[in-house]
């Protein structure tokens, strides 16, 4: 009598799948072994998260920062000029809600200001940054 791969921890019919559990030469159980994404090579973005696609976010180029007191700020008119920490060329940082995604460089494309990326943060350092 075959051994039963599956286990399903009594989730039949619920609309989990059951998960595939390799016995092992000595009929024990061996780990978990889950399939691959179906349809997702390199590129390609898995189906079930086209739902996300939507969601908007707020992106925001940072050119530089400062700190002042508050007697500093009522003063500042028309004309006033603030300065910022960072110098001159140096690249801007890129944020997706306040999430640094990426940094570049300021262009200027048919009369108006764009960003050229000079270094996308890969996932794995933006997830890190999470922790």
């Amino acid at each position: 009598m075959a051994a039963d791969n599956t286990h399903n921890d009594g989730d039949a019919g619920k609309g989990k799948p059951a998960v595939k559990r390799p016995a092992s030469e000595n009929g024990a159980k061996e780990p978990y072994a889950f399939s691959d994404l179906k349809g997702q090579g390199a590129g390609q973005r898995p189906a079930n998260l086209d739902f996300i696609l939507d969601i908007p976010l707020e992106i925001t180029v940072e050119l530089g920062r400062t700190r002042m007191m508050i007697n500093e700020l009522l003063k500042l008119g028309q004309g006033s000029v603030i300065e910022l920490t960072k110098p001159a060329g140096d690249t801007l940082e890129i944020l997706a809600n306040n999430r640094l995604i990426a940094k570049g460089d300021v262009v200027v494309v048919n009369d108006k200001y764009g960003i050229r990326l000079t270094e996308v943060i890969s996932p794995v350092e933006r997830l890190e940054k999470l922790k």
